[in-house]
């Protein structure tokens, strides 16, 4: 495990002024690099372990140790230089997690909590439990029962690997019986660790929302505005917050979803709960598409649905999160704007023909076509279909008597922006 510190620690106190809190931030990406200027502003001394000197997180981060987050040793030797441990990611390994624990690492979120963010069969038992609005699902352990599982809920049906997948990875459709043999390499490799696959049935939704919520070591919980999102190959594409077309009584469930999850599972710091909802006009008792809320999936970190707060809330996911894991009072969530108010993040996601060009050579043409836009780049490699990046633009009105249609078409106006510029920085200018 290497050091790489600009501001070397005294062999024993504090690595900077008397009091300054110390967060350790295991995982190198683009969420533990966006938590630094939270951390700049909050005068708190962000510490970092990561894989590479040249990973997104680590290009900022001056207390950066390079070190291997599957070693229990090499990560108990961090955390015993910081005063609390957080994650940018859930795949940190159970034994690692044991080791902190009985180091006595104060972590947030806790092992505990973590578990239903780690495991998507064990999320789904939770969920359960707490009777709150699953889709249909099963653990499946042969092609057999995959098949029986279609037969009974209909065709397609999803099927996941419980660890590991995020941004449609370990996601298959399965289409039809006959295409449910594809999965056996699936299920002979779930065999050799002794789980199962997580079955669920392909919800026909009208749209896709996410709701997060902070919880903050003290117990006090904030809820953000309810956000909707596009995905495109399974990846984040767009966000919309709030939600402009949820019902304001679907957004209350949303909401309430996403606390009672972040109270009943102990979650600390941000939970982003992934939902579909299926409104009211699109509901087919005949076909058994029950119009409501349900959940998909849940993240214990910040998340892709939540960049938006950056530019379009009074406190970011990234300042909240570290205050909640801190024990601080959170912050107010409101969306920049005022009732009128909408914020569209989009993903700049790496292109073939944009991999081999300087992304600052588009910035001139991107930043003409939406003065108001917010670009953040990630320093990472343009890779196609990566995540290198994302803008948000903020749309306010100071008019009272703005109808629906003008709100729509000025919000329109800002999607169009926000995609245009977005392609300006991947792309290229147009010749």
């Amino acid at each position: 495990m290497t050091r790489q510190d600009s501001n070397p620690a005294p062999p024993n106190g504090p690595r900077g002024p008397a009091g300054t809190p110390r967060i350790g931030v295991i995982g190198d990406g683009q969420l533990a690099r966006m938590m630094a200027p939270a951390a700049v502003e909050l005068g708190v001394e962000l510490h970092l372990l990561a894989g590479s000197a040249d990973s997104s997180a680590a290009q900022v981060i001056p207390h950066t140790t390079l070190g291997d987050y599957t070693d229990p040793a090499q990560v108990s030797a961090f955390a015993a230089e910081v005063d609390v441990i957080t994650f940018d990611h859930e795949h940190v390994p159970a034994e690692v997690l044991a080791a902190l624990t009985r180091d006595g690492v104060s972590m947030h979120p806790g092992p505990d909590a973590l578990l239903y963010a780690q495991d998507k069969l064990a999320m789904r038992r939770a969920v359960e439990q707490l009777g709150l609005p699953n889709p249909r699902w099963a653990e499946v352990r042969s092609v057999a029962e995959l098949r029986a599982f279609g037969e009974e809920t209909g065709w397609p049906v999803v099927l996941k690997t419980p660890r590991g997948g995020y941004d449609g990875k370990g996601v298959r459709m399965i289409d039809s019986a006959d295409a449910a043999s594809t999965a056996q390499d699936w299920f002979s490799r779930a065999e050799e660790s002794g789980a199962g696959l997580l079955a669920e049935e392909k919800v026909r939704y009208t749209r896709e929302l996410s709701a997060q919520v902070a919880r903050s070591a003290t117990g006090e919980t904030v809820t953000y505005p309810v956000v909707e999102s596009t995905q495109t190959d399974g990846v984040c594409d767009e966000v919309i917050a709030p939600a402009p077309l949820t019902s304001q009584d679907h957004v209350e469930v949303a909401e309430r979803i996403a606390r009672t999850i972040a109270e009943q599972l102990q979650v600390t710091g941000m939970l982003a709960v992934e939902l579909f909802e299926i409104s009211e006009d699109e509901a087919d008792p005949e076909t058994g598409t029950v119009a409501g809320i349900y959940i998909n999936e849940l993240a214990m970190r910040p998340h892709n649905s939540g960049h938006w707060t950056m530019d379009g809330s009074i406190t970011s996911q990234f300042e909240q999160h570290l205050r909640a894991v801190l024990g601080l009072p959170l912050g107010a969530t409101e969306v920049k704007g005022g009732a009128g108010g909408y914020t569209v993040m989009k993903n700049l996601l790496g292109s073939a023909s944009g991999a081999e060009r300087s992304l600052h050579e588009s910035f001139p043409a991107a930043m003409r076509r939406s003065q108001g836009s917010k670009i953040h780049l990630y320093g990472k490699a343009a890779r196609p279909g990566r995540k290198i990046g994302h803008v948000n633009i903020l749309t306010q009105t100071h008019s009272t008597q703005e109808t629906w249609e003008a709100r729509r078409a000025r919000l329109q106006r800002v999607r169009r922006a926000a995609a245009d510029v977005a392609e300006i920085i991947v792309e290229g200018p147009a010749q």
